[in-house]
């Protein structure tokens, strides 16, 4: 079978990986575009892995190539991304993620950063250490399911922020940004009320600037690469640790949501 083919299962999540590596939808994509036609001009260099670990191999291998020049990383990913890169050294970044959101065994991140797995370990203790010491901030929760908002409320004040409300509908989320200016939104995509979390974010970001992660049962629906995209998703159900990982990122990067047309808001 091509390489090509084998790859391209495994696209989609590389796409994700890359928007958290970089903090930008387009960002993450020209890379990964770049990577496919450096595979497709030469199949031979591809490794001899699981095409799954082997795509991200590559990925990283020309990632953290392109970031050696500090001019170089901040005109590719912006200042504020470049800044994040600085306060978290990026091979603890990277293992962190590999682990926690792209749900690699600490055997399979060795293998992609090329390294022992108990430099692994060392990486993952360093990456916690330091979100552990990040700024914590207030969070609006904008979730319309009583046991899944509780569960992130839970794991949100485990990384030290505060959890100043949670909203079930696009009314009441408004109301509580008014009161309560959040530093951190974390919004369902359907709401109790038959409202949409996307029209509650946006008109949000009419009147301010604030990260948001958007959390929906049917991720495939928004990364279809046709479109802008949320950069920072939560696929339900949802892993403690990808939540923590995600949650960390945006407030890296703190960026906004994406504007989406109003036909792609119902999802």
């Amino acid at each position: 079978m091509p390489i090509a083919e084998q790859i391209a299962p495994h696209l989609p999540n590389l796409r994700r990986f890359a928007r958290l590596l970089t903090g930008s939808q387009s960002a993450g994509d020209t890379a990964v575009a770049r990577l496919l036609q450096a595979i497709i001009a030469d199949p031979a260099s591809f490794p001899d892995l699981p095409p799954r670990i082997g795509l991200y191999q590559c990925f990283l291998g020309a990632f953290t190539t392109r970031l050696e020049d500090p001019r170089a990383q901040a005109a590719a990913i912006g200042i504020t991304a470049a800044r994040s890169l600085a306060a978290m050294p990026a091979q603890a970044r990277q293992a962190f993620l590999l682990v926690s959101v792209e749900e690699f065994e600490r055997s399979e991140a060795a293998q992609i950063l090329e390294v022992s797995e108990s430099r692994v370990a060392d990486l993952l203790t360093q990456a916690s250490g330091e979100i552990g010491r990040q700024i914590a901030t207030d969070v609006l929760i904008i979730e319309d399911e009583p046991l899944i908002a509780i569960d992130l409320q839970r794991i949100l004040q485990d990384l030290g922020h505060r959890v100043t409300s949670i909203a079930r509908t696009h009314h009441d989320a408004m109301a509580a940004a008014a009161q309560h200016k959040p530093g951190l939104v974390l919004a369902d995509i359907r709401l109790a009320d038959g409202s949409s979390g996307l029209d509650a974010v946006n008109d949000m970001l009419a009147g301010f600037t604030v990260p948001v992660v958007f959390i929906t049962a049917y991720p495939e629906k928004l990364m279809t690469g046709e479109r802008p995209e949320p950069t920072f998703l939560i696929a339900k159900p949802f892993r403690e640790d990808a939540v923590k990982a995600i949650v960390s990122q945006v407030l890296f990067f703190d960026q906004q949501a994406q504007r989406r047309p109003p036909s792609a808001s119902r999802t």
